[in-house]
């Protein structure tokens, strides 16, 4: 019942705004006059040949109301909002960079000679728009398309600056969990079926896995369709949205239970039987309410930007509270995990915690490190940079969990020498029966 009231959730802040860079709707003179400074579309133009097009049906009422659409770059629109002269309406939108004049059918402006890619914002503007005086009439039905020149310079690119790149990358993440797939797939399921000691975290460790791939899959789909129309299909962005949010919040309880198990156990000296999965209230507790609140800002994030991307260098407060949250939870999870390595004796065991809290370090703070990172660079670039780097980094973070898991010469001989803290152990009675 909770995962299909986030899907809801996830659904309608996707579907509500406008996921597109071909739109379609009605240029409303109320809305306009209401809203002056809320724009139509924005776009990262690039290049000398990009091209916004713009097809209307009714022509004699566009006329009419003398429409027209403005364009501003985005640092251009900022210092004229923060400017402490006091403009009129008119006067702002008297200073965009560009203006259309809609009066035909189909009509096409050329967005040329962009030194470097900028984000360009398109506000709707005609006689009523800065008027006090306005009557009723009727919308302008319009198909607005924005396009990047392509290799060969021809304006048929449908994704901007900041989103040119993204189907390729998919392409190769689908195409590399495919070849793994292939390789690892059998003899995973065959150590999975002999019920190791390890069983249940490799099994939420492998449904965490297929979660991310099932996103990437569901990205490459909608980007996939979107490089054709640039509309894409939005239930694929909203389904690997999705899959993503529940890989996060898997991946999340699994570490914390078993960083919080392996230290609650430590400070507690409890040596009477072996940590099993979900054993301790304490740790259980701190899981479920850490693991609410990431779920609560996962959700909020989605209402806050309707990009469908499963990482965002949206700046909004949502992004913010999370990138935070993650700050924490790497810091506490090294503090625990410091604590137990410094009084351990054994290199074997060592060497298991240090590995293992590499991978859990790996997870939290790739996000919150390659935001930071991103600033630096342009604003069209900061979107890629944070969402090519956390996926690859949490890829590698699995990577490191199932070699460490999976590993006879490390796991077998440290579980040998303590069974106590390692968690989601058998007990010693049963221990010789179960074998990768």
């Amino acid at each position: 019942m909770r995962w299909r009231l986030l899907w809801l959730l996830c659904a309608a802040a996707r579907w509500w705004g406008a996921g597109g860079k071909t739109l379609r709707g009605g240029f409303a003179s109320a809305a306009a006059r209401l809203d002056p400074w809320r724009p139509v579309a924005r776009f990262q133009f690039h290049g000398d040949h990009a091209v916004l097009c713009v097809r209307i049906k009714n022509v004699a009422v566009a006329v009419t109301k003398a429409a027209r659409l403005h364009l501003f770059q985005a640092q251009e629109w900022q210092t004229l909002q923060n400017d402490i002269e006091d403009q009129s309406c008119t006067e702002k939108f008297s200073k965009a960079q560009l203006t259309m004049t809609v009066n035909h059918t189909e009509q096409n402006l050329t967005v040329s000679q962009i030194p470097y890619p900028e984000t360009w914002y398109v506000f709707y503007v005609d006689k009523f728009t800065c008027e006090e005086n306005y009557s009723e009439s009727e919308d302008i039905q319009f198909e607005m398309v924005l396009l990047n020149p392509d290799a060969e310079g021809n304006p048929l690119d449908h994704f901007s600056a900041g989103e040119s790149g993204l189907h390729e990358f998919f392409f190769l993440l689908v195409l590399a969990y495919f070849v793994t797939a292939c390789i690892y797939a059998q003899s995973l399921w065959q150590t999975l079926k002999k019920r190791g000691p390890m069983h249940t975290v490799l099994k939420v460790l492998t449904v965490a896995l297929l979660l991310q791939a099932g996103s990437a899959f569901a990205n490459y789909l909608h980007f996939s369709s979107y490089s054709k129309d640039g509309i894409g299909v939005p239930f694929m962005g909203s389904l690997s949205e999705l899959c993503d949010i529940v890989s996060q919040i898997q991946m999340l309880y699994l570490l914390l239970s078993l960083c919080m198990g392996w230290t609650i156990g430590r400070m507690k000296k409890s040596h009477g039987r072996p940590l099993q999965w979900d054993s301790t209230p304490t740790s259980t507790g701190i899981a479920v309410v850490v693991v609410i609140t990431q779920s609560f800002l996962l959700i909020w994030e989605q209402f806050e930007d309707t990009n469908h991307h499963s990482y965002h260098s949206h700046p909004g407060l949502a992004s913010g509270l999370l990138i935070g949250l993650r700050v924490c939870l790497a810091l506490s999870l090294a503090a625990g995990l410091y604590q137990i390595i410094t009084v351990e004796r054994s290199t074997l065991k060592r060497e298991f915690y240090i590995t293992f809290a590499k991978a859990c370090i790996l997870w939290f703070l790739c996000h919150p490190c390659l935001a930071t990172i991103a600033v630096i660079f342009r604003e069209y670039q900061r979107e890629k940079i944070i969402t090519m780097g956390v996926i690859l980094c949490q890829c590698i973070s699995m990577v490191i969990l199932y070699r460490l898991f999976l590993s006879h010469s490390l796991y077998w001989e440290v579980s040998s020498l303590s069974s106590v803290t390692l968690p989601l152990t058998v007990s010693s009675g049963h221990k010789n029966r179960h074998h990768f």
